[in-house]
């Protein structure tokens, strides 16, 4: 072989430099990801996008004509292009995919039309005539991705087909390109594992049940709710084929599960010699049934078979993958060790899994675990990341609106990630957002990062706080900065279809209050009114009262105007900011509670207690009056699911425990609890009735209150007999007029919030420099007979 020259050494160096290797690897690292594209041609993207129209539009379907054409934007990137002549004129919407066409078509509803499109309803009164539009948007980045591993229990577990068609018609109109597709997995599961010699009765101590099947999932817990069924199966299974095929005609890249190591408890007696650690207890989950799972080494050559296994069992079931997968190993428990070289072992192996029979294989990996810095110090990070070939795992940095990761980590050492915004948490309700932290934040990733490389939503349950979901998803496509206000106020507009210069301010007043908490924290809806009872809780605000209050005027008064008041949208929101109002007269109520308590005013507790009561009727019966805050709703999705009465049993209790217990002995309790008809007349307010009855008797007979006898009493009285009420019938339908209702509470709550009780708040929330603060009533003597 001929001796290199000095010409040809400096080349190979400089190219070196360049990453532009002489061998197999790519020129670039991104390249890695160009295996990820829509599967389907762009004729059939086409077909989908216009069926796609016609759901959304019915009769109005054929003034937009939708296209793909792949080559309209540079690559690696999505574009649209709206074109319309104006008039009646047909709309012609171009996209690189279906669903680019998708978000284009929204774009002009959005921005020509004052239309809206969101989880709880749509507002499409289209114009008379359509302006004159010439407009190409080209996405920030190759990726919007969808979805928390969580979501698809907290929100989805029951869907329907027609259900899921709504929500993936959705993420196309928002151009979300790379959602989670994770229904169904335990079917494949299942064979798997039994072709490795496991039987049926094992895995009924290994699946959760179905509101549980996430945690399941990741190792968290086992066997709690289950088992699950064969006719579950394979009506999930039917499902996936829908969903899967749904997205890919759009033009998506669907998210398919990998292999973590998880693994029934007997293959220590199937297979002696593996190497299985047993891990500890997740989230005070301590019975040994449904706690301490067991996870297989990847060191071991059995983990190589079976992730191996279960990726071929999908491609065969799903005529093929995506090549992106989607592993969490260490969600929420700690590894064995903190070895760097036990952390870039396991990595590779994983990696080694996938790709063994998928050799175009890409990691998609949640960042969450990484908040735990006390054990994710910068080596242990980097031993894990770095374990992935560069450009083959992409790392969800899955709170970044808040607490972004990437910049304790180097932006993952190199390794490709999405920003997220995770907001919520159990899917509960209450109105937040941390709006100008958000975009600060995505300003700062932006500004510094070459390996960000996609937007994405990752909450853990969906159905509320729209508005801050619409703001995110619109900055996979803006390049500036925005007037947050006044985009606050056009939102209402779009939202109810109607210009209203009070209902602009309202949405402004909203924005800088409650959507607006300026300290990076994380809203888990640890409210008074929808936790346990106690004498320690601090009820915790982090905006000004007022502004929330002077929204609920303007939202009443704009009630009796007709064009508003009847749109699904407007009526929602009026539920949800009166349930808000009447949440923080809880936290005043109980204030009292406890200051008449600590006090021995035995005359002022029974008093205020009443009227706590009262309020909680008053709570049901609002709610009740709506279509999205209805416990009956979820149980009955959850019963349509079942096939004779056992299954409708196990399906009704997974669904209740999820929202109030979740574990058999409420080792997450309140979570995942929501405001909703059903909940807070069957479980709210009996719990808040046995809490004040047993505060009356301390001090009746002289005995403290003993936080823990009243914990045991209200869980056998209250919360699990809640859980297990399957026979209890909850209302699917919404009763009552949603506007006669809040006027009615606004007459009745609305004297409450004088110009002290206002200028109290503001006093405290001033001192604290728009801080969140825990505050304790101060002026106990405040007057709340009006109510």
């Amino acid at each position: 072989m001929c001796r290199m020259t000095m010409e040809v050494k400096l080349l190979c160096f400089f190219l070196l430099l360049l990453g532009m290797t002489t061998g197999t690897e790519p020129q670039h690292w991104e390249s890695h990801l160009d295996v990820i594209a829509p599967r389907v041609g762009k004729e059939d993207q086409t077909a989908a996008v216009n069926e796609l129209v016609k759901r959304l539009l019915k009769d109005q379907s054929h003034l937009f004509d939708l296209r793909v054409k792949p080559s309209l934007g540079p690559q690696g990137r999505d574009t649209f292009q709206i074109n319309s002549p104006g008039q009646k004129s047909t709309v012609v919407i171009t996209g690189t995919t279906g669903v680019a066409a998708a978000w284009g078509l929204l774009h002009f509803l959005k921005y020509s039309c004052n239309c809206h499109v969101s989880w709880e309803a749509d507002q499409l009164k289209l114009p008379s005539s359509f302006p004159a539009v010439q407009l190409t948007v080209t996405s920030n980045d190759r990726f919007r991705y969808y979805q928390n591993v969580c979501t698809v229990s907290y929100s989805m577990v029951w869907w329907d087909w027609t259900r899921w068609q709504r929500e993936i018609d959705w993420m196309a109109l928002n151009g979300i390109n790379l959602p989670l597709a994770f229904t169904a997995q335990e079917a494949l599961w299942m064979r798997v594992f039994k072709k490795l010699g496991f039987e049926e009765a094992d895995l009924d101590e290994f699946f959760t049940g179905p509101a549980f099947m996430a945690w399941g999932r990741m190792g968290n817990i086992q066997a709690w709710g289950g088992p699950l069924s064969s006719s579950w199966h394979n009506q999930t299974l039917a499902l996936q084929h829908k969903i899967l095929n749904h997205m890919r005609g759009l033009g998506m890249i669907p998210v398919l599960p990998a292999f973590a190591g998880h693994v029934p408890r007997q293959i220590t007696k199937l297979f002696p010699d593996a190497k299985v650690t047993q891990l500890g207890g997740w989230a005070h989950f301590k019975d040994p049934s449904y706690c301490c799972t067991f996870l297989l080494s990847p060191e071991d050559p059995l983990f190589n078979t079976i992730g191996s296994m279960f990726i071929r069992e999908m491609q065969k079931e799903y005529n093929g993958t995506e090549h992106i997968y989607n592993c969490d190993l260490f969600n929420e428990m700690r590894p064995p060790t903190n070895s760097t070289q036990y952390l870039h072992d396991i990595g590779s192996a994983v990696f080694t899994a996938m790709t063994k029979q998928d050799p175009k294989a890409v990691w998609l990996m949640q960042g969450w675990m990484f908040r735990d810095s006390k054990f994710w110090q910068p080596l242990q990070a980097e031993a894990l990341l770095t374990s992935v070939p560069r450009g083959r795992m992409l790392v969800l940095d899955l709170a970044a609106e808040v607490d972004p990761i990437y910049n304790r980590l180097e932006s993952f050492y190199g390794q490709p990630f999405i920003f997220c915004m995770l907001h919520n948490y159990g899917g509960v309700n209450g109105l937040f957002g941390n709006s100008q932290i958000l975009l600060k934040n995505m300003a700062a990733a932006r500004h510094a990062n070459a390996t960000l490389i996609g937007t994405g939503l990752t909450m853990e349950g969906i159905n509320q706080n729209y508005i801050m979901y619409d703001l995110m998803l619109e900055q996979a496509w803006r390049t500036h900065g925005l007037d947050l206000l006044q985009w606050a106020a056009n939102y209402g507009q779009r939202r109810y279809g109607t210009a209203s210069p009070d209902i602009a301010q309202a949405w402004k007043l909203l924005m800088g209050s409650v959507y607006n908490c300026t300290v990076p924290v994380r809203f888990h809806g640890q409210l008074v009114l929808t936790q346990r009872p106690t004498l320690s809780r601090k009820p915790v605000i982090w905006y000004e009262v007022k502004d929330v209050v002077k929204a609920w005027d303007i939202f009443v008064e704009e009630s009796g105007n007709k064009d508003i008041a009847s749109q699904p949208t407007f009526q929602h929101d009026l539920v949800d900011i009166t349930r808000q109002i009447l949440q923080i007269v809880t936290s005043e109520l109980y204030m009292k509670i406890r200051t008449a308590y600590i006090q021995e005013v035995s005359q002022a507790l029974h008093e205020t207690g009443l009227i706590l009561l009262a309020l909680l009727d008053d709570l049901e019966e609002l709610l009740a009056s709506s279509p999205d805050f209805l416990l009956g709703k979820w149980i009955t999705s959850a019963e349509e699911w079942a096939v004779n009465e056992q299954e409708r049993q196990l399906y009704v209790t997974n669904a209740l425990s999820q929202v109030s217990i979740w574990g058999p002995n409420g080792e997450i309790l309140d979570y995942a609890v929501k405001q909703w008809s059903g909940i807070t007349s069957n479980y709210f307010k009996p719990r808040w009735h046995l809490f004040l009855q047993y505060l009356e008797e301390c001090l009746q007979v002289d005995k403290p209150f003993n936080q823990t006898v009243f914990n045991n009493e209200v869980f056998e009285k209250v919360e699990q007999p809640f859980s297990m009420g399957v026979n209890k019938t909850y209302p699917s339908k919404p009763q009552g007029d949603v506007l006669t209702i809040v006027q009615h509470l606004y007459t009745k709550y609305r004297p409450v919030f004088t110009d002290k009780l206002l200028h109290t708040y503001s006093s405290r929330f001033n001192n604290v420099n728009r801080e969140i603060y825990y505050y304790q009533i101060t002026n106990p003597e405040q007057d709340f007979e009006s109510i």
